[in-house]
């Protein structure tokens, strides 16, 4: 049996229909059967029959860091899929992105070292990657640089540590680093909120580049790298990069808006993460942009995803397909 954590997000929510059509046996926790019910809406948007598909799948509501609830999700399981995570840039939230990122992360590994799993899948992020020297590509190698990382890097950065203290004590494990991930049902929450925002008029694009895949390409490589004879590797999952205006014009074209007339400016950026911290303070609200954020933006990065292209046979999809398809699907559902 196949456990996945973090099964009701972006890509747990599209891993489950994938394996669910594979006819594997699943488990999936999840914490909140608001977040239960968005995995149906996603199911539907490629099954007829998502109900069905959905009651194949063994439903436990479970937090990874109640230790007691998550030994009774191990049992009987061979392989495990570790999607859950928490995201944040707020420097205020640093002590929840270390319980569930790192010693939730420690929690699946112990217990999957105490239950003989035959191998974990971990979803991190781009963002535990190094910085290179100027006009370098980011790829596997690039070396780790905690100086400049935010405070949700530094957390997914020990999680890979508790993942890699995994195989050294019998559990083999591959590690997937996406871009950011594009892909339709999420849409108040993450890069899911680009396809709501970019549905009205925007008259300013942001500065700098990254890397991007689409979420169906990410959990094909997935199950690829589990099904494989491939071990205590990871990869760098990067369709394309792009600059965000590039990104942001490709939504707003297909949402037939006209694509943004202006840039906003670093400096620009650093009154609004001002501005943003002064709400919160005020206000109690969320953080939208920190100090690292403001900073982070303007740089334009490039990922290298040739070492995928060596063990992955398909190609990956083009990101304005991607994002022609989520559009699509936006528009249908409101």
């Amino acid at each position: 049996m196949i456990l996945v954590t973090g099964a009701t997000g972006l890509v747990g929510a599209h891993l489950l229909h994938r394996l669910v059509l594979k006819g594997e046996k699943i488990r999936a926790v999840y914490r909140t059967e608001k977040r239960r019910s968005q995995v149906e809406k996603i199911f539907s948007y490629y099954s007829e029959n998502s109900k069905e598909l959905i009651e194949k799948i063994e439903w436990l509501p479970c937090d990874i860091t109640d230790v007691p609830k998550l030994s009774k999700a191990f049992k009987n399981i061979t392989k495990v899929y570790h999607c859950a995570a928490f995201i944040s840039f707020d420097p205020s939230k640093l002590s929840q992105l270390t319980k569930t990122n790192i010693e939730g992360t420690a929690n699946i590994v112990n217990l999957a070292i105490a239950n003989k799993v035959a191998k974990i899948c971990y979803v991190s992020s781009i963002a535990t990657l190094g910085l290179p020297k100027k006009d370098e590509e980011i790829d596997e190698n690039t070396e780790w640089n905690p100086t400049s990382a935010n405070v949700y890097s530094l957390t997914k950065y020990d999680a890979e540590l508790e993942v890699w203290r995994g195989t050294q004590e019998g559990v083999p494990a591959v590690i997937v680093n996406p871009g950011v991930i594009l892909g339709p049902g999420t849409w108040k929450r993450g890069s899911g909120s680009f396809f709501s925002r970019y549905s009205r008029k925007q008259n300013y694009a942001l500065p700098g580049s990254t890397g991007y895949i689409g979420v169906d390409d990410v959990v094909a490589v997935m199950t690829f790298l589990m099904d494989a004879e491939i071990e205590n590797e990871r990869f760098v999952l990067v369709a394309e990069n792009l600059p965000f205006k590039t990104v942001q014009t490709q939504i707003l074209k297909a949402f037939g808006l006209p694509a943004p007339k202006y840039m906003i400016k670093p400096w620009q950026l650093q009154v609004f993460w001002r501005l943003d911290w002064l709400r919160h303070k005020i206000t109690g609200s969320r953080r939208v942009l920190s100090k690292n954020l403001a900073n982070t933006i303007p740089t334009h990065s490039t990922y290298s995803g040739e070492k995928l292209k060596q063990f992955y046979p398909e190609k990956l999809e083009p990101i304005q397909e991607v994002i022609k398809k989520c559009c699509a699907i936006y528009v249908q559902e409101h």
